[in-house]
C-alpha cells in the first residue's frame, strides 16, 4: 500500500514542464502504427477505383489518431486505478508494454490526463463529425462503433481488455473498420477486396497486442485484468500466438483466390518475422527481456504487410 501512496501522490504533483512528455507518451508512435497501417491498407485500395481526395484522407488521419491519443489517455486512468501500471514489476517493463505510465511516472496530474482524454475524444469526434456532414454520412455508425471501442476498451461496465475481449477489439478495428472507413471516405461505398485484404492485417495486430501482453501477464493477473494471455497462462498463450500469426498468412495465400489482385502477396514480407517472433515466443514464453525481440518482430510483421499488401493493390 504504501508504494501504491507514493506512487499517487507522483501522479497527482506532476509538473507542467513533463505534459508535453506526457503527451508525447500517450501519443506512443509505435502503437499508432497500428492505425497508419490499416489506414495505408484502406487507402491503397480505395486508390485503385479512382483519385483520391487528400484533404478528407488529412482528415480521416487527424480524427483516428486523436482517437488513439483519447484511448491511451482514458484507458491510462482505469489501469492506474486497477492497480495494474503499479503493479509492473521492472524487470517486466519493454518498450511495447507495461501501459503508458504517465500517472505512474508523474508526467501528468489525473486532471491533466482527464483533460487530455476529453479533449482528445472531443477533437477525434469532431473529425468524424465534418467528414459525416460533408462528405460521407455512413461512415457515422463506423465511427460511433470505433469511439466506443476506444473507451470501453477499459472503461467499465464493458472493460474489454479486462474480460479477455480486447483481442477481438482491436483485430475488428485496427483491421476492417478503419480500412473500410478510409475506403468508405474515399469512394462512398465499401468494396469486399478492402474488407479481404484487412482481415488478416487486423490478426496481425492482434498478435502485436497479445505478444504485448506477456511481459504484463503479472500484473494484470494481481489486478484482475483477464486478457487472454492471463487467462491461457504464457505457455499455452504462446502456442495460441503462433496460431494467430499462421492463420493471418495462410489467409493472406488465399487473397488471389477470393478476388484480390495476386500482387498482394507481397505481404509475405512480413512473414519472416512472424516466425521469427514465434519461435521466440515459444521458446521463452516466461522470460521478458527474451520477448523484447519477438514484440519488434511482431510489429515488423504486421508493417510489412500492410506495406507490401498495399503496393501490391497499386501494382494490381
Amino acid at each position: 500500500m504504501k508504494a501504491i501512496e507514493t506512487n499517487t501522490v507522483g501522479a497527482d504533483g506532476a509538473v507542467a514542464g513533463h505534459l508535453g512528455v506526457g503527451i508525447w507518451r500517450l501519443a506512443d508512435p509505435r502503437i499508432t502504427l497500428a492505425s497508419v497501417a490499416s489506414l495505408l491498407v484502406g487507402t491503397a485500395a480505395a486508390a485503385r477505383e479512382g483519385p483520391l481526395s487528400w484533404t478528407w484522407l488529412a482528415v480521416t488521419a487527424l480524427g483516428i489518431f486523436l482517437l488513439e491519443v483519447a484511448k491511451n489517455a482514458s484507458g491510462e486512468l482505469v489501469d492506474f486505478d486497477s492497480g495494474t501500471d503499479l503493479a509492473v514489476l521492472p524487470e517486466d517493463r519493454s518498450p511495447f508494454s507495461g501501459g503508458k505510465r504517465v500517472l505512474v511516472d508523474g508526467l501528468l496530474t489525473r486532471g491533466q490526463n482527464v483533460g487530455v482524454a476529453v479533449a482528445s475524444y472531443a477533437l477525434g469526434a469532431a473529425a468524424g463529425l465534418a467528414i459525416v456532414l460533408w462528405r460521407e454520412s455512413d461512415v457515422l455508425w463506423l465511427g460511433v462503433f470505433g469511439v466506443a471501442c476506444a473507451f470501453f476498451y477499459h472503461a467499465p461496465p464493458v472493460a474489454l481488455s479486462y474480460r479477455g475481449l480486447g483481442e477481438l477489439a482491436v483485430a475488428l478495428c485496427y483491421g476492417p473498420l478503419i480500412a473500410a472507413g478510409a475506403f468508405l471516405v474515399q469512394r462512398g461505398s465499401v468494396d469486399q477486396i478492402v474488407i479481404l485484404v484487412s482481415l488478416p492485417l487486423g490478426l496481425l495486430i492482434a498478435a502485436f497486442l497479445w505478444v504485448n501482453e506477456f511481459p504484463d501477464a503479472r500484473a494484470d493477473a494481481s489486478a484482475g485484468k483477464r486478457t487472454l494471455v492471463v487467462r491461457l497462462g504464457r505457455p499455452r498463450a504462446s502456442r495460441a500466438f503462433a496460431v494467430l500469426l499462421g492463420v493471418a498468412f495462410v489467409g493472406l495465400a488465399f487473397l488471389p483466390s477470393a478476388g484480390a489482385p495476386f500482387p498482394v502477396w507481397l505481404g509475405f514480407l512480413g512473414l519472416p518475422y512472424a516466425v521469427a517472433a514465434a519461435r521466440r515466443v515459444l521458446r521463452h514464453p516466461e522470460e521478458t527481456s527474451a520477448l523484447i525481440p519477438a514484440q519488434s518482430f511482431t510489429l515488423h510483421a504486421f508493417l510489412l504487410y500492410a506495406v507490401g499488401v498495399s503496393v501490391g493493390l497499386g501494382v494490381g
